[in-house]
Order: structure tokens, then C-alpha cells, then sequence
């Protein structure tokens, strides 16, 4: 999608701040029919600007009180391990965000746990994915933000 027009950005901030509103209600904050408004939302999905609605839940109502960190380096970096490594280690449902790196670091993995010995599980785990040279990982004492929303317009 080329060019967003401003009724684009507020159904994207709409979409962002709510989606489980409807497409009536979206239509009626930013001034479009629900036809109208759901065209443009299908357009979004079609575009790939909408990939996604989900419900988003506290972590640590549902038992997932250590948010963690992983700064993670390979001893090989040969496409086919790295790209198996990197495949097993998104496949483990803890493993929330998962990033390939540039510079001295492989990969920095965001990972919920229940409590310590919970992520030294996985840290067990993670390190028999591949031949790891080093894992260090840092521990949050605070969430002083969490957003899922991308800035538009």
C-alpha cells in the first residue's frame, strides 16, 4: 500500500487500540458507512499492513512473572544451523520475540517464565538447539512500557 490517507491512519489506530470492535463502530468513529470502512479494512489484510487480530493477555496473571532477556551467540554461523537453530528456538512457546542480530550478538530472545528454575529449563533447552557459545542473559525488574501498537501518520 502506497499512500495512507488520514481515515486510513484512524482505522489503523482504531484497529490498534481495539480490534475485537466492530467494523459499524470503526466506521462510525472515522466517519465511513461499515461497508465503506470494511472495504478499507480488507484492503489493509489484502496490502499486508493487517497481518493479525489478537487478544492480548497479562503474562503475569497467567503465571509468567520473569520476563528475560537472552543474548544469545553461536560458535558456528553456517546457514543451516543457524537457520535450524533459529526455527527450534521460535518454535518453543515461551519465546515471545526472537531476533537475528547484527554485530557481535546472533540473537536476543524475549522469554516468559514462571520463575527461575522455569527459565533454567529453557536455558537448558535452548543451549542443546545448536553449539552455543555463550548465553547471558538479563532479567526485568520493571516494565516501564509495553506496546504492541506501530506508529502511524
Amino acid at each position: 500500500m502506497g499512500q495512507f490517507d488520514q481515515i486510513d491512519i484512524n482505522i489503523i489506530r482504531a484497529l490498534q487500540a481495539d480490534a475485537g470492535q466492530s467494523v459499524a463502530a470503526i466506521g462510525e468513529a472515522v466517519g465511513l458507512s461499515q461497508n465503506a470502512c470494511w472495504r478499507r479494512i480488507k484492503r489493509l489484510e489484502e496490502d499486508g499492513i493487517l497481518t493479525n487480530r489478537v487478544a492480548i493477555f497479562d503474562a503475569e496473571r497467567l503465571g509468567y512473572s520473569l520476563v528475560v532477556f537472552a543474548i544469545i551467540r553461536l560458535q558456528e554461523h553456517r546457514q543451516s544451523s543457524t537457520n535450524a537453530f533459529a526455527r527450534a528456538v521460535a518454535a518453543i512457546p515461551e519465546v515471545v520475540e526472537f531476533y537475528r542480530m547484527s554485530g557481535d550478538i546472533d540473537y536476543i530472545a524475549k522469554i516468559l517464565a514462571r520463575d527461575i528454575q522455569d527459565y533454567d529449563r529453557l536455558y537448558k533447552k535452548i543451549i542443546t538447539l545448536a553449539p552455543v557459545q555463550d548465553v547471558s542473559s538479563s532479567f526485568s525488574m520493571e516494565n516501564i512500557k509495553y506496546s504492541t501498537a506501530v506508529p502511524v501518520g
